[in-house]
């Protein structure tokens, strides 16, 4: 099958819809299919895609303003030439909001097939970034996903909120894990005694520091005695959170083996951000066997279990979050029961079972496409 992945984002960019397009172009690499990848050009300009499994084509890009980790794509005709020279049987739309929509009219002119995968919550970062545009940002979500031949959901709250608001044709697909990077004999004592060189239970943050995140929610754990926050990660709010968080360390991004050490490392995962499709660094932390505090709202609604494998707090809610960290840091017996089952809940989401799942959907929209033939 040759699949052509038009991505909002892709590696060196560390962010979901960047590693998923990742994973997805490496898997269809191993089970023999022919991907291509279409992508922003990074602010480097060109030169080699060091860890891309198959050729990438980087389009002309501009720095979001504001927020310049983050490339917008420019008009070009390099996504229709791209797909037409690979011959696509399939066009994936990873995240699309400007990028995917080019991608999504080139395939509809070329009579090619087209998977969307739903990864932002674009209404939710409206209502963040400037207090209004919701009905604004779901009138785009819809009529870029009506356009497509499939639509798919990450979590169980993304695919009612698609179905809710008018989005057709939309099943869910998951995301995978890295089972064997991300494991629970990471952990490393001598990172440890440099993170927490009293004895404190550490509590961590991976993720974007930007205002969707809710980063700042993590004040009153830093107030609680015996504790270090670590923060992993880095953004536009990095500079804010340093004053936010009183006695957190940060680390900056990290990526890799690395951070899966850190993972490991860590007695209490705290996620904060309310508008996660999926949440990947959830099940990172629980392949890692680490137990999670993390909202009530979104994708983890569907990792985290309650009371098995980790607790779910209100969203936006510090004290909520505080009192779920702090019940955690009494119980040692706990927070090991809750790591042990959150590992054993992850060890089959595996990038190659959740890969096989997504080519299953290719398969059926290719087969739909197909004229029917007189028996």
């Amino acid at each position: 099958m040759r699949v052509v992945i038009v991505t909002e984002s892709f590696p060196p960019d560390v962010n979901g819809v960047a590693h998923c397009a990742l994973q997805t172009a490496r898997h269809l690499v191993d089970r023999g299919h022919l991907p291509l990848v279409v992508a922003p050009a990074t602010a480097a300009g060109g030169g080699p895609d060091a860890q891309a499994p198959c050729p990438v084509v980087r389009v002309p890009s501009l720095p979001l303003p504001g927020y310049p980790q983050v490339r917008v794509a420019l008009p070009s005709r390099r996504v229709a030439a791209a797909l037409a020279a690979h011959r696509a049987d399939v066009v994936h739309l990873a995240g699309p909001f400007v990028l995917g929509v080019r991608g999504m009219a080139a395939a509809a002119r070329l009579g090619i097939p087209a998977v969307a995968v739903y990864q932002t919550d674009l209404a939710g970062y409206a209502r963040t970034y400037v207090g209004a545009g919701e009905t604004a940002a779901w009138r785009r979500i819809r009529s870029v996903h009506a356009a497509a031949d499939l639509t798919l959901a990450p979590s169980s709250a993304a695919l009612h909120d698609l179905e809710t608001h008018g989005v057709p044709r939309v099943r869910l697909w998951a995301r995978g894990v890295d089972t064997v990077r991300f494991r629970p004999d990471r952990h490393d004592e001598a990172l440890r005694r440099a993170l927490a060189p009293n004895g404190e239970v550490i509590v961590g943050y991976v993720g974007r520091l930007a205002p969707e995140k809710q980063v700042e929610l993590l004040a009153g754990v830093c107030g609680l005695e015996g504790v270090r926050v670590v923060v992993v990660g880095d953004g536009p709010s990095r500079p804010g959170l340093a004053a936010a968080l009183p006695g957190a360390v940060f680390l900056g991004r990290r990526t890799g083996d690395d951070l899966a050490r850190i993972v490991a490392s860590l007695d209490v995962f705290a996620h904060t951000g309310p508008f996660e499709t999926f949440c990947q660094t959830v099940q990172e932390a629980m392949a890692g066997g680490v137990p999670v505090v993390a909202p009530a709202a979104g994708g983890p609604l569907d990792l985290v279990a309650h009371g098995r494998t980790g607790l779910l707090v209100p969203p936006r809610d510090a004290d909520a979050v505080r009192d779920a960290v702090r019940a955690l840091v009494a119980d040692p017996a706990l927070r090991s029961a809750y790591g042990a089952a959150g590992r054993a809940t992850v060890e089959g989401r595996t990038w190659a079972a959740v890969g096989d799942q997504l080519i299953g959907h290719y398969t059926d929209v290719l087969a739909a496409r197909r004229p029917l033939v007189a028996a």
